[in-house]
């Protein structure tokens, strides 16, 4: 068996390297230990083949390589959502595949599979104009775009995926499809919030928006305030509107040089907010929650240029959607930060909970509120359970056994008629995939 195993390896390696642009690395070459490796530190991924592709065709050839030669396969870009190790098998890299064209005129961004949102934020604020982008402008941005996209505009403009107008797919066979409303529109239905369990994305046309200014960022009150400041924010969040998104963290202020010294490592209650419109709404729109959360330690709220607004996130080790935000949830995310916990509550709602009719999978719609652990305790995870709905979200959720619970039965159960239909036998299996 070990002998066929090697075979395999260096007949798909032999066969990739010289006829692809990009470079082939196998166990002990230079560059493969640099490329085997996502973003996880605890993840340490043995693949026998590490391919880098430059285009299109590297990509069809690297599919159909892996495929002959009974390798199996995963693609990772920067490696964010990468969940399941690539042991012996076939790993394909679309790092160099970036580019970033923009048509201000359509407000619309094609990107290549290596694009990560920091050069589509540079390529588009020329123009005054916003993608759907995350927290971070190191994410991927196709990943981040099939997994759904929950990003700072999507109160007012919808999820990363909803703004998706087409997408070249290379499939398990190696063949290359367009997709859109009126090519494959099945496929096209699946990947906007699906994942990437349905073939490799080599480009990607979105919708981008008119958002130049914003106002907000994060302020940071005393953390003994938490639970008033958690009892008002449920009820000003329900009334808030679609420009105005927002999340209250329970954490330790983070040791930056922007912060005063004598507060880095403090725990605290920060205030994250965004909204797109002007500073004195936004201010007039956040003073129940100044009241109630007393007086800033630091105030960080201020206009800025949308690509300037960094909001950061918290690592989603526990993550739930909740219809409400009754006294026992905010009793025990207030106790689990005691305890030394991480929390994050951010509201969804707005454009997220009404989607178009031909809106893709993105999901627990219309659920107005997420809650986020870092350090999930048992204790505080079965105080949570009941009043949670039981759901993830894909770009959180990093148990690859789990991923039914990040759709509704309806959309799942037609993803896995997709994932039959274009992907009979599962070569796309080694992260989210909808295998019924």
């Amino acid at each position: 068996m070990t002998i066929t195993i090697q075979h395999q390896q260096t007949t798909a390696a032999t066969a990739l390297r010289g006829a692809i642009a990009g470079a082939v690395h196998e166990p002990g070459d230079a560059g493969y230990d640099a490329h085997r490796k996502p973003l996880l530190p605890t993840l340490d991924p043995r693949p026998d083949v590490v391919v880098e592709a430059r285009s299109t065709a590297d990509v069809q050839a690297a599919v159909r390589a892996a495929r002959e030669h009974g390798l199996a396969f995963s693609v990772q870009a920067t490696g964010h959502g990468t969940y399941v190790p690539n042991d012996g098998g076939l790993l394909l890299k679309t790092t160099a595949m970036s580019s970033v064209f923009v048509d201000p005129a359509r407000q619309v961004v094609r990107v290549r599979p290596g694009t990560v949102w920091g050069d589509v934020l540079a390529a588009t604020r020329r123009y005054g104009l916003a993608p759907l982008s995350g927290s971070s402008p190191a994410v991927g941005v196709t990943g981040y775009t099939l997994g759904g996209g929950m990003g700072w505009l999507a109160r007012k403009h919808g999820f990363a995926a909803d703004s998706v107008l087409s997408a070249d797919i290379v499939t398990a066979d190696g063949e290359l499809l367009t997709v859109g409303p009126d090519r494959h529109p099945d496929l096209f239905w699946a990947i906007r919030g699906g994942g990437g369990g349905f073939g490799v994305v080599t480009s990607l046309e979105f919708r981008v928006y008119p958002v130049a200014q914003v106002y907000g960022g994060i302020s940071w009150f005393d953390v003994s305030r938490a639970g008033d400041a958690l009892r008002v924010y449920r009820d000003w969040a329900a009334a808030a509107p679609d420009e105005m998104s927002s999340a209250v963290v329970l954490t330790t202020i983070p040791d930056v040089e922007a912060m005063p010294a004598e507060l880095r490592g403090r725990r605290a209650l920060g205030v994250k907010a965004l909204y797109t419109g002007r500073a004195d709404d936004a201010e007039r729109l956040l003073r129940p929650l100044r009241l109630a959360a007393g007086p800033a330690l630091v105030d960080g709220y201020r206009s800025m240029e949308y690509a300037d607004a960094a909001m950061g996130g918290t690592p989603s080790r526990f993550f739930d959607f909740f219809p409400a935000l009754g006294d026992d949830v905010v009793d025990t995310v207030v106790e689990a930060a005691e305890e030394g916990s991480a929390v994050e509550i951010r509201n969804y709602g707005g454009a997220t909970a009404r989607p178009g009719p031909d809106a893709g999978p993105v999901s627990h719609r219309g659920v107005p509120f997420s809650i986020i652990l870092d350090r999930p305790t048992p204790e505080f995870v079965d105080r949570l359970r009941p009043h949670g709905i039981g759901g993830a979200f894909l770009n959180f959720l990093a148990d690859t056994t789990r991923t039914a619970a990040a759709y509704t039965p309806a959309d799942y159960a037609r993803l896995t008629t997709v994932k039959a239909a274009y992907d009979p036998d599962g070569f796309f299996g080694q992260g989210h995939a909808a295998l019924g």
